[in-house]
């Protein structure tokens, strides 16, 4: 009875932060595994921190290769620890993280459409002293005629422990199909926290006073300013993958974040 020939090893292609110690790991990891172009490479290895990652992510929405990250930076939250040794049997037997990104579609006060692609969260932003005063429509229904605050934001799960948390916005599973409605410092309503909707929902913001209390809308790193409306949705059609070591799998930290000191 023939044996079965293992399974090729996956081609690899190593990206990096401009850190030296990313630097380092990548030309260390190249020498070692052998390195293969971005757009050849069956898994993609980010070296460097949750930038870098999401960096990495941004730059593979077409081609949408899974990407294995590895922290060589300040944040790591979404990388695993970093080692050079057994590289290919971590990412062999590596646990699968799927997202979906936002689409922001931002109307500028010349009318001008600009859209841009979020991984973590879509946020509008104050640019001056005065407070923003935004509209808040969902699904087509006004929620908040007048929300006075520096921004508000809409999160995916996968971002809801980084701007989200520090806005004091609610942590989300991976799997709950959620997505988390934040207020920046709001002013009023005073009492509002923000809301939790479905993935499926459209949010839209009016900016109120455009002129006077100018506004910037971001998607991640993509950013439009003097907004005058916005409009978020989830893209399920694009599908984002991340590979996290057995065990320590990506839900499992959002787990663990929740009952963090």
């Amino acid at each position: 009875m023939s044996q079965q020939s293992p399974a090729p090893a996956p081609a690899l292609a190593f990206v990096a932060s401009d850190r030296p110690e990313a630097q380092f790991a990548r030309a260390a990891l190249a020498a070692r595994y052998g390195a293969v172009p971005e757009a050849d490479a069956d898994v993609i290895v980010a070296l460097g921190g949750d930038g870098q990652m999401l960096e990495t992510l941004h730059a593979n929405l077409r081609r949408r290769t899974p990407v294995y990250g590895m922290n060589r930076g300040s944040v790591g939250f979404l990388m695993n620890d970093y080692d050079e040794e057994d590289l290919l049997e971590r990412i062999a037997t590596a646990e699968r993280t799927v997202i979906h990104p936002l689409q922001m579609d931002a109307w500028t006060e010349t009318g001008e459409v600009q859209t841009g692609l979020a991984i973590n969260e879509v946020s509008l932003l104050r640019q001056t002293r005065q407070s923003a005063k935004l509209k808040i429509t969902v699904d087509g229904r006004m929620r908040l005629d007048e929300l006075s605050c520096d921004g508000c934001l809409v999160a995916t799960p996968a971002g809801s422990t980084a701007y989200n948390l520090s806005a004091h916005g609610p942590i989300i599973p991976l799997d709950a199909h959620i997505l988390a409605l934040t207020p920046i410092s709001a002013f009023r309503p005073r009492r509002w926290r923000g809301a939790l909707l479905s993935h499926q929902a459209r949010v839209r913001f009016d900016v109120l006073e455009p002129d006077k209390r100018p506004v910037s809308a971001t998607a991640d790193n993509f950013e439009v300013r003097r907004v005058a409306a916005v409009e978020v949705r989830e893209r399920r059609d694009i599908a984002l993958t991340m590979l996290f070591d057995a065990g320590r799998t990506f839900g499992e930290r959002v787990m663990a974040e929740q009952f963090a000191n």
